[in-house]
């Protein structure tokens, strides 16, 4: 399984630990737990977001929608 990056903060957002960044991670949690799944790893740096699930369908769908937002 691979590990999804978006760059998608401004560049302070530095921490996984930084408010909008908290945000953003508890959103994927609660779609994880839709999914039957779990968040296994969320990495921020710079501004660019990275993370994984345990859910091969899960992480197709979110490809699928950054593909569409293209």
């Amino acid at each position: 399984m691979g590990i999804i990056e978006v760059d998608m903060f401004s560049k302070d957002v530095d921490d996984p630990q930084h408010p909008v960044a908290e945000s953003f991670r508890e959103l994927l949690t609660e779609v994880a737990e839709q999914y039957c799944c779990n968040l296994e790893s969320f990495e921020v740096k710079r501004g660019v977001v990275s993370f994984s699930f345990d859910s091969d369908e899960l992480m197709a769908d979110i490809i699928d929608i950054l593909h569409i937002g293209d």
